[in-house]
């Protein structure tokens, strides 16, 4: 959500996913999805920089998390040795080999 400025100075939140236009005449006017307007103080380069700075927040909120060096090694040991040794069977390669369940529902 960002925070914003009514005329009346009044402080509101708006979720910016459900923004469909800004216009800027004298006044700002937010219109959103379910067709209300809303007048604000702010400009709309101010309120674009505010969704910019959301979406960043979540982004990297949402990031991998850091990963212990010596558990990423472990990691790709065990992709290293599962794709060179072949013990995983892909399902383009079955007629290859012997024919055994890749997955729990193949029985």
């Amino acid at each position: 959500m960002i925070a914003l400025t009514r005329m009346d100075k009044q402080l509101m939140y708006i979720n910016p996913d459900h923004i469909v236009s800004i216009e800027e005449t004298p006044d700002t006017v937010i219109t959103l999805f379910n067709g209300n307007h809303y007048i604000v103080k702010e400009r709309a380069d101010i309120i674009i920089s505010r969704i910019v700075a959301f979406r960043a927040r979540i982004l990297r909120r949402c990031g991998t998390p850091k990963v212990k060096k010596y558990l990423q090694r472990q990691q790709i040991s065990q992709f290293q040795r599962v794709t060179i040794e072949k013990e995983a069977i892909c399902p383009v390669d079955r007629d290859k080999y012997v024919i055994t369940p890749f997955h729990s529902r193949d029985f």
